[in-house]
């Protein structure tokens, strides 16, 4: 007789296979059949569409007034440069997310990835060729280059250049790819349940167990909209405060604040549901909750201010009154 449950097996185990700086392979079991497949594909969208990466946006090159001119010297025409250069790909450096880098080359040269390094970014395909100049060419260029996901073609970044840029359809993505793949496992003798194994492979910007904590942030953060709870019937002077931006902001999920997955496992482990439960804690009260490590506690003081709060901040009495209400319902 098949077993009767209420609730589907929880997967309590999680494991990371590294096969090569850029490529590893995630897995967790045991799920229930057919669950394994119902996290694996989002998370595989995920993965493919929102990873954050870098690339050029745009291109200056002296003496080139657009993709299929040419440069004296140089082997390659500018559309095949261009071509070279979306196959290199750049990292930048501390936290920018825009830069202008500026290039002076005379030849006679081969010009390869590693060539581009210096301070403001590092090159993750140091080999991948560029061009090659003549004993009696110089090439001097400059190159802007954004964070962002996704694709974004050249058309929508056009009208905001400068004179003399040549706009470039930009791959972000640092995931090259994102597979899976469902096995078999036994639990208590039933070979029914299963075990998810997701391949991810990046380009060297960012490492695919990275990569992988970053999807699952996005993923919680698009599910947030279904935390939103109905109001509960309150007195007056909290119907008031209810009205209150404050309050509807602070009574925001965490999920709101776009933690990494450390820092909201933390609060959640320690029951803490709403923004407001953080704004109205003291310095000593976050410090305390139980396994909360310095950085993660400096990265929710951080995303507090950026939502407009301080941790042990005031706030005013009617909202604050509302908030505890809030919280007690819970």
């Amino acid at each position: 007789m098949k077993k009767i449950k209420t609730t589907p097996l929880a997967p309590q185990e999680f494991e990371v296979e590294q096969i090569s700086e850029n490529e590893a392979n995630i897995m967790a079991y045991p799920f229930e059949t057919g669950y394994a497949i119902s996290l694996a594909h989002p998370l595989r969208r995920f993965l493919l569409s929102s990873s954050v990466g870098y690339a050029p946006i745009a291109i200056k090159i002296e003496g080139a007034k657009h993709e299929f001119d040419s440069v004296r010297g140089m082997l390659e025409d500018i559309s095949d440069f261009i071509l070279n250069l979306k196959e290199i790909r750049f990292k930048l450096l501390g936290r920018a997310t825009e830069t202008e880098i500026s290039y002076s080359f005379a030849g006679p040269c081969t010009i390869k990835g590693s060539d581009l390094t210096n301070n403001e970014v590092e090159i993750v395909t140091p080999e991948a060729h560029l061009a090659t100049l003549n004993e009696d060419s110089t090439l001097n260029f400059s190159i802007k280059i954004a964070q962002g996901i996704g694709y974004v073609a050249s058309e929508d970044t056009h009208d905001e250049l400068e004179d003399g840029y040549i706009a470039l359809d930009a791959y972000f993505t640092p995931v090259r790819s994102a597979t899976y793949k469902i096995e078999n496992v036994l639990v208590e003798d039933n070979p029914n349940f299963e075990r998810v194994v997701i391949n991810i492979r990046t380009d060297g910007q960012i490492s695919p167990l990275d990569a992988f904590r970053n999807s699952l942030e996005v993923m919680y953060a698009q599910l947030a909209v279904f935390n939103s709870e109905i109001s509960v019937k309150a007195p007056t002077t909290i119907e008031r405060a209810e009205e209150n931006p404050d309050l509807k902001k602070l009574t925001a999920h965490i999920d709101s604040l776009g933690l990494s997955a450390r820092s909201f496992n933390c609060l959640d482990r320690s029951n803490i549901k709403l923004i407001g439960e953080i704004a109205l804690m003291s310095i000593n009260d976050l410090k305390n909750v139980k396994n909360l490590g310095k950085k993660s506690f400096d990265e929710i003081i951080e995303k507090l201010q950026e939502f407009g709060y301080e941790v042990g901040g005031s706030l005013a009495d009617d909202v604050v009154s509302a908030l505890k209400k809030k919280i007690e319902a819970l």
